[in-house]
């Protein structure tokens, strides 16, 4: 989702060696005793496997935030930090493809340019944009600024160097992780239903699909969750990646914090999960069945000391004054690098989004904040206005307890797929690509009676009802889903921008225009026009990857025409049997795809295709061409080259000019500490507040603005809680927008399985001197008991 603020801005561990045998045996012991009873994983190393994962959390601080396009939800902190997931499938001697799983709102054109650049000038032609996917989770709480096109970063203040940046060396460095990693290995595929983590909040629409057509489903989303599980021939299951359709608007339009919404989270649960119960001697496994997995240390005893003792060791460590310290102190620090076992390949978990279009994650449904009642049903409004109609998640009204509902039903639905996985992918890799020029395809369409008729695609355009937003994060003013007429006043307003032409109006209708973005070109595209679509294909699995968000219908319909197309030539090549997963928001994003019917109700999804009614008519046709070419073994054309804007970019937003702090007082230093002898009880929250300095100076990449540490005997501080961490939260903030000073304040939610001990919070940052120089600081709190 892409909202209304676009349209107002616009208008105003341990090394084996000797005892590698042994562990080996005892790994896969404990791995058998997880998979069910009476079945066993069989490797026959039909591919070679390998998987990448690498921090691309963005800045922290003063970054508008993408998706809500809500100008007023600026970064201020990181509620966990997100990733870069990455996997290689090669065949020994013969074709690769790579799929990248970003915690990050969407994919973007120039991103993906500038990615095989570097991979192409690392590795040749090994990886091209043939091969590789780069797909978008859709997580609505990522900073902004790093896609090309002008009404995807006007809340943003333009073009976000910074955001850009970390997210293209995060690809890189993921892939090139998998690259190093790729090793014999066997991949499985498992598929099964999740019925609790999304709705349609666009029903109206959907029940615009003809009645025949719905009556072949038994929901009007899809509730099917596909999950591939990579197993490596020597150390065993060493990741897994799945698709589910879910919107990542979990977290609301006014949060602050960073976060990979419901996936992100869903991936952090997944990956300690798996490290708690497989990772051998290195991590505990005192994780309850019904809270979220955590990271901790087996190396922590349990205290035996009565509490008074603790009091008394807790009271010999005060807060410390802030101190210098290494940009490198803080990777170090972090409790997901302390804990790894050196040798044996980390463990990678990815909850990649599909068809999400119409699906949200607000599963209570939507309601009037000012009178608790329902929505109207066709247009989202409460009396006329859509301000007022929210959707409500299972844990509202606390949008992080949402998120941690439906990012734990996906993990628990995942972690059953894969431990019951047991078909295994046989057969050929391989990949179709091609670009299209979507602002004037043809497109036949068959006709009732027989025959066809040529239709067109329009340039780019975005409905009234477009600014009205959705349930999950509705727009402003007078706008309001459903609409198919617009106002004189917004359309005076529009002509201002630029007045569509007859034809434009023409093609786009029932859609009003309110932004003719496709046909905008000062200072620079507005919008695209050329988009990639993909195919990959993995033995009996195929992914197909498309530049925006399909509806629930949309996806069914490209999905059974690829599968007609598979299952019907190809000399049996499937045999009847092929899992097709469409991997949404990937290499590029040109916003929602709906079904023709679907867009003649003009709510937000249909007035957010961009290119006009016959979209998901077009991306049919083309899909099956890609599918012909697949089997028949046949290149296709590779089509025109999306433009590189980065040359064009323009960005108002203010560099970080100098920090400070008042006289006598250290970056580092406590500014609120814990109480005196205070003792916690699990399930608590422990607050401490530090002077600190803008996030944005070192992004603390791979490293961690927050931590927590137990005391290890009687002066030995252990790592247990870091930025990854869903119970810790990093707030920042400065008195006013201008200001050298600012605080960090850090929150941890003590979870129920914490072990009971003494405690302290550290802080780590950089500041900027006069001179423009960065300085690294750390600084602690006070010791603190947990009982």
């Amino acid at each position: 989702m892409y909202v209304s603020g676009v349209a107002m801005a616009s208008f105003s561990f341990l090394s084996l060696n000797g005892l590698g045998r042994l562990a080996a045996i005892w790994f896969w012991i404990s791995l058998l005793m997880l998979l069910p009873k009476g079945r066993r994983v069989v490797s026959a190393s039909d591919y070679l496997v390998g998987l990448g994962s690498y921090d691309i959390t963005g800045p922290a601080a003063d970054v508008n935030m993408m998706g809500y396009a809500n100008s007023d939800q600026i970064a201020s902190g990181v509620h966990f930090r997100l990733r870069a997931r990455s996997f290689i499938v090669a065949e020994p001697q013969g074709n690769r493809v790579v799929f990248v799983n970003l915690d990050a709102c969407m994919a973007s054109q120039l991103v993906t340019i500038k990615v095989l650049e570097r991979l192409k000038a690392r590795y040749g032609d090994l990886y091209t944009e043939n091969n590789v996917a780069i797909s978008g989770i859709h997580t609505h709480a990522g900073p902004g600024g790093y896609l090309q096109y002008i009404v995807y970063i006007v809340t943003s203040l333009g073009f976000v160097r910074q955001s850009f940046d970390v997210i293209v060396d995060g690809i890189v460095q993921s892939i090139i992780q998998a690259h190093e990693n790729l090793r014999p290995g066997s991949i499985f595929v498992n598929k099964g239903e999740l019925l609790d983590a999304g709705v349609n909040r666009s029903p109206s629409a959907y029940l615009n699909n003809t009645a025949s057509e719905r009556s072949k489903y038994k929901y009007d989303v899809d509730k099917e969750m596909t999950l591939l599980k990579f197993v490596d021939d020597e150390w065993g299951p060493v990741g897994s990646f799945n698709w589910f359709a879910t919107h990542g608007t979990s977290m609301s339009r006014t949060n602050a914090l960073i976060s990979g919404d419901n996936k992100g989270a869903a991936a952090r649960f997944m990956e300690d999960w798996f490290d708690q119960n497989n990772g051998g001697s290195a991590f505990s496994r005192e994780s309850e069945a019904n809270e979220n997995p955590r990271r901790v240390s087996t190396i922590i005893p349990v205290v035996h000391e009565n509490h008074h003792e603790l009091l008394e060791l807790a009271a010999s460590f005060l807060s410390s004054a802030g101190k210098p310290a290494t940009r490198y102190l803080s990777i170090a620090r972090r409790v997901r690098s302390a804990l790894r076992l050196a040798d044996r390949p980390k463990f990678v978990s990815a909850f990649c989004q599909s068809n999400c279009g119409d699906v949200s994650p607000n599963v209570l449904g939507a309601f009037c904040i000012d009178t608790g009642l329902p929505c109207d049903f066709n247009h989202s409004t409460c009396g006329g206005k859509n301000e007022l109609c929210y959707g409500r998640g299972p844990g509202y009204p606390d949008e992080f307890e949402s998120t941690r509902i439906i990012g734990e039903r996906q993990f628990q639905k995942a972690a059953e797929l894969f431990n019951k996985a047991s078909e295994q992918l046989k057969g050929k890799v391989d990949y179709r690509h091609a670009y299209l020029d979507f602002s004037k395809l043809e497109v036949n369409l068959p006709k009732k009676g027989g025959g066809s008729e040529l239709v067109k695609t329009c340039p780019a355009a975005m409905g009234f009802a477009f600014a009205a937003g959705t349930t999950d994060g509705p727009g402003a003013f007078d706008f309001k889903q459903g609409d198919n007429k617009g106002n004189a006043f917004w359309r005076l307003v529009r002509d201002l921008l630029k007045t569509p032409t007859q034809e434009q109006v023409d093609c786009q209708q029932p859609k009003p225009i309110l932004l003719d973005t496709g046909e905008m070109k000062q200072p620079y595209d507005w919008a695209p026009s050329i988009l990639p679509i993909q195919m990959l294909r993995i033995g009996q699995l195929v992914i197909l990857t498309v530049p925006g968000e399909f509806t629930t219908m949309a996806g069914r319909r490209l999905r059974d025409a690829v599968r007609t197309v598979l299952t019907s030539g190809g000399n049996g090549q499937f045999n009847g049997n092929v899992h097709i997963v469409i991997a949404g928001l990937t290499n590029t994003y040109s916003q929602y795809v709906t079904t023709f019917e679907e867009y003649q109700m003009q709510r937000y999804e249909g007035a957010s295709t961009l290119y006009g009614p016959h979209t998901l008519s077009a991306y049919i046709q083309e899909f099956k061409k890609l599918a012909t070419a697949l089997i028949s073994g046949k290149p296709v054309q590779p089509g025109p080259q999306p433009p590189d804007l980065l040359d064009k970019q323009i960005s108002l937003l203010t560099p970080v000019v100098l920090d400070a702090t008042p006289p006598g007082v250290n970056f580092g230093d406590i500014s609120t500490d814990v109480p005196q002898n205070a003792t916690f009880k699990r399930g608590g929250m422990v607050t401490v507040v530090f002077w600190s300095a803008c996030p944005r100076n070192d992004l603390m990449t791979e490293g961690t603005f927050s931590l927590v540490e137990i005391l290890h005997g009687k002066d030995s501080w252990i790592p247990a809680y870091d930025d990854d961490d869903f119970c810790l939260r990093f707030k920042w903030s400065r008195p006013f927008k201008l200001s050298t000073r600012s605080h960090a304040t850090i929150e941890w939610r003590i979870p129920v399985s914490a072990a009971p001990g003494v405690y302290r919070i550290r802080h780590f940052g950089a500041s900027k001197g006069l001179l423009g120089a960065i300085h690294h600081f750390t600084g602690s709190s006070s010791a603190f008991v947990v009982a």
